[in-house]
Formats: C-alpha cells, structure tokens, sequence
C-alpha cells in the first residue's frame, strides 16, 4: 500500500457534502480491509485528543485504492490535513513495519496548527449566513455575501460584524453547473449566448477562460471551485454557468453547496487513469457530485442517450429534465407521458416536450453551429444548453433566438470551419474516441473528395486508448494521416513514443506507410495538410495545444 494524498475538500464531494480532509491510498482489494479498520482507530484517537467530537467519517473503495476522509471545521482544513497525514503514517506502522509517529508530539503540533489557521469571525460568519439563509463562499483569501449584483466580497481576515449588515440585500442570481465528457465548453457558450440573448449579464468559468459578458477577467482553466466562486463574486452578474471539470470535483469538491440547475452531458472515456477516475463507473460517480446541488430545490438535466446516466438516474429522487436526438427514446416518451419535461430533436426540428404538449423550438438546420444539421454533436449540445437554460427560467423565445444567432466564431476550436482554395479545414478540440468518432460523422456528412487528419495525443493517457483513438479514426474512412508530437504533452513519454503507438495502429488497421506523417508541432502537421489538399477535400485539425499562429494561419488563408 502507497500514500497518495492528503487534501483538503472545500465542497461536496464523493465522500460527504460538507467541507473535509481526504486520504487517498494506493491498495490492493485484501489490503484495505485491514486498512480501513486501522484507520478509523488512529483517526478516532486523534480526533478525541484535539476535541473534534462531531466528524463524520466516510470510506470510498476505488480501483486501485481507497479514499478516507472526516468533515472538519472550514478554518481548520489545513490542520485535518495534516492529521489525516499522521493518521497514515500510524497505520502504515501499524501494517507496514514503518517507524511509529509520536503521538504527543503529533498532538501539540496539530493543536498549535488548529489554533494558528482560526479563524473565529468567519466561523461567525457563516453561522449568521446560514440563520438568514443567505449564501457564502470562502477561501483562503476571501469570504463572500451572496452572488453576483447581490454580493459583497472581504478579505477572509477583514470580515464585517454580522450584527452591523443589512441582510436582506444579499440575495442569489439563477446559477447552473455544466459537466460531462465531450462537448462542455460547447455547450457552457451555447448557454451563454442563449442567456445574454435574453438580456443577462452573463458570468462565465471554463476550461478556457473566465469571463462576464464579452469582458475576458481571466484566461487559464477555471473549471474549477475557484473559478465558480469568481464569477459569483462579479458583481456584474446576474446569471452564471460554471463548467465544473473532473479535476476539481475529485481535488477539492464542489465549489458551491447548491445551484439551481445542474447539466451532465455524457460520460466517456477520457481522464481515465487517474486515481479516482480509473474506469466509466467511477467517472460516472465524480460527476454525479453535480446532483447534489440541485437534489433538494433544482433541476438536473441529463442525456437520454447515455445509457450510463439513465441507469444512475433511476436512483435519484430530485427533478430530471432529459434530452436526447431522437424524441421517440422511451426515457423522453416515459418522462413526459408521466409529466415531465424533456428536450428531443423530432426528425430535424427541436422540441419542448411536456407532458401532453410539444412546443417547436427551431430547426436543427438553422442553429449555425450545427453545419445545417451535419454536426449531430452539436444539435445534442444545443439540446442540452436549451433544456439548462429552461431550468434556469429562460423562455423558448429567447432559448430560440439565441441558438438562431450562435455562431462558429463564438465557439472557437469546436468544430471551426474554414474555406481555403477550394477545400475545406475543419478545427475541433475532440480528444478521445467518442468525441472523434462524432466529429468524424460530421465530416462525413460533408461528403468531401479525400479526408486527412492532423492530430496527436497526450502522454498519459494509456497505451489502449490511444489505440482506440487512432482505430476509431481510420475506421472512419481517411485518406492521410499527421501525427503532431506534441512535446508539452509528453507527460512521462520519451519523444516519439505516442506517435510510434498512433503509427503501429492505423498500419494494423490497414494504412499505408505513406499515409501516416510525422510532424513536431500541430501547425506543422496542419501545413503538411494544406499542402496535401486539393479542390474537394477535408483537412480534419484536432487542435489539442489551440495555438493562436495555428488560428492566425487559417483565418489569413480563408481571408484570401
């Protein structure tokens, strides 16, 4: 058995929905039975020598291991961590033979620990949110009132007396959370189109960036909980959508205790690999931590089409609003014959289905990021963001105008088209076989002469995947292939070595030697690409790094 982390949860997570520490361990199935019990005594000790008598204790076994964690007063977080990492070092003792940590010593440094992190006037704080029912968020460096126009935000050591504010003026803005595998950024600017097409002032966190309305306030990944609570303290704001990422949900948990929508668009194979993450089941599980946003008060939108998610949901006991491309799947007809609401596309039209009544959203041809309805993935997405933004309280007029007006260029690198010459370049950011394999169905519906890709992979995901990629792929009908390296994404990987497994798959699968390129960087694959294609044909980008030259490169030869 292996230590892997000990961290602090600063939000609903796999293992409770208040805030905790976490202990991950690398075991064996045999292992973690004797370690389980070994833990809870250590833990208990502890916990009875520092005072901390009303933690609840949670156990999650996972492929590989096995996650441990308490609840823990939200200004002692560093402190439970650090007792979490005594607690391993006595079971690894206990188990392993390995020099026993002293316990005394153990005790007056995480007392001494616990005293120094206090922080007695935001505990203050929250006790007094809560008695007015008004929301807070915290962390290391502040501590919130409210969301969005609604809020007030202080250092987290310069908080105001709760006897001097005026309550009644902190009040929440309609927030909703988007996750899944494929297509949630697409859909979190589908979203917010619709939404400031109906007039808010929209905030924003994404993989790419965190923004209120057209104003970029951040670009990194902040699909995290420090990106939700960024936008809810935009005091700009008055609607905000929060990608909400495997990573943060297994890091720190969710970042806010409730929402009034939560989205899950559908459970692939991506991240697999990591603790946590290790199988669909398991994925499945991380992103499921959503729901409890919404359980008691919210809506939680999911896809029909997921066979995943329909079996998860027939264990939930909160609102479920489905979609799905085909308004004849018995989980729509069975929702909304029992009254329920549902998104469906009905031959090539979307519709609101409720219960006895259907009411025509637009056609799937006149949403432009669809290709005029080729891009299936697309139209499920525009499904998606309609049904979210209908549980957020937007009409069927505005949810209509704004997928009317949503165009490629607000959804840069996700199915990006570009006119040059004659033929044709096709930009996405799909990355794993399911968001290929939809990708590629569109590029068929586009019937071009010849079709070549231009693509890499990155270092850590495992050998078999990578191979599903490429299969996936050449299944689909290509005529030549770039490798990009990709050195950045190496990720433990010696140079060559991905492309050396891209390149032993597709020649299983049938390719010619000369089919299969090998390029440094992806502008350099896409340049190979250009000058391969002829009048008629496809050049397929998958544009993993998005470098802005590689976008400089195709906007200047389009414009020509």
């Amino acid at each position: 058995m292996e230590f892997i982390d000990a961290r602090r949860l600063t939000g609903p997570s796999l293992l409770f929905d208040l805030p905790g520490s976490i202990l991950d361990i690398a075991c064996s199935a045999d292992e973690s039975g004797r370690l389980e019990a070994a833990w809870e005594k250590h833990l208990q000790r502890m916990l009875d020598a520092v005072g901390w008598r009303d933690c609840e204790l949670s156990v999650v076994r996972l492929t590989g291991g096995i996650s441990f964690g308490f609840t823990a007063p939200i200004d002692a977080l560093y402190a439970a961590s650090e007792i979490h990492e005594w607690v391993w070092a006595a079971c690894d003792a206990d188990l392993n033979g390995a020099d026993e940590p002293d316990f005394d010593e153990a005790v007056a440094r995480l007392n001494a620990a616990i005293e120094d992190e206090a922080n007695p006037e935001l505990m203050r704080l929250l006790a007094a949110a809560a008695e007015h029912g008004v929301t807070l968020l915290w962390d290391d460096d502040f501590a919130s009132l409210g969301h969005g126009r609604y809020s007030n935000t202080w250092p987290v050591r310069e908080l105001p007396d709760p006897a001097e504010l005026e309550w009644r003026d902190f009040r929440d803005v309609p927030s909703g959370l988007i996750t899944g595998t494929n297509g949630k950024t697409t859909t979190v600017r589908i979203a917010a189109h619709i939404a400031r097409t109906a007039g808010h002032a929209v905030g924003m966190s994404s993989t790419d960036y965190i923004a209120v309305n057209d104003r970029v306030v951040d670009r990194d990944d902040w699909s995290g909980p420090g990106g939700a609570r960024n936008v809810l303290r935009e005091q700009e704001v008055d609607f905000a959508i929060l990608e909400t990422a495997r990573g943060g949900l297994l890091r720190r948990g969710l970042g806010v205790e409730r929402a009034d929508a939560a989205l899950i668009n559908n459970i692939a194979k991506d991240h697999l690999g990591d603790f946590g993450s290790r199988n669909l089941d398991e994925l499945l599980g991380c992103k499921w931590i959503v729901s409890r946003a919404v359980r008691d008060s919210g809506k939680l939108v999911l896809n029909a089409d997921d066979a995943r998610l329909v079996a998860r949901a027939a264990d939930y006991d909160g609102e479920i609003v489905w979609f799905a491309l085909d308004a004849g799947n018995d989980v729509i007809a069975t929702h909304a014959n029992s009254g329920g609401t549902a998104f469906a596309l009905d031959g090539e039209e979307l519709f609101l289905i409720n219960a006895g009544s259907r009411e025509r959203i637009c056609a799937a041809a006149d949403i432009p990021i669809t290709l005029g309805g080729a891009a299936r993935h697309n139209i499920a997405n525009a499904l998606g963001a309609s049904a979210f933004c209908w549980s957020l309280g937007v009409s069927v007029a505005d949810i209509r105008a704004g997928l009317e007006t949503m165009s490629q260029e607000a959804n840069p690198g996700r199915g990006n088209v570009y006119a040059i010459d004659g033929y044709t370049v096709l930009v996405d950011f799909a990355h794993n076989p399911e968001a290929l394999e939809a990708l590629l169905d569109m590029a068929n519906r586009l019937e071009p002469a010849r079709k070549a890709l231009c693509f890499g992979q990155a270092g850590d995901r495992p050998d078999d995947l990578i191979r599903e990629l490429a299969r996936s792929a050449w299944q689909s009908g290509l005529d030549q292939v770039f490798v990009s390296e990709l050195e950045k994404y190496h990720r433990g990987r010696e140079a060559g070595e991905v492309y050396g497994v891209i390149r032993d798959e597709l020649l299983q699968c049938g390719a010619l030697p000369g089919q299969v390129g090998h390029r440094r960087e992806e502008i350099e694959s896409l340049q190979a690409a250009m000058e391969w294609a002829q009048p008629g044909d496809l050049v397929v980008m998958l544009a993993l790094e998005r470098s802005a030259d590689l976008y400089a490169l195709l906007q200047e030869r389009s414009a020509t």
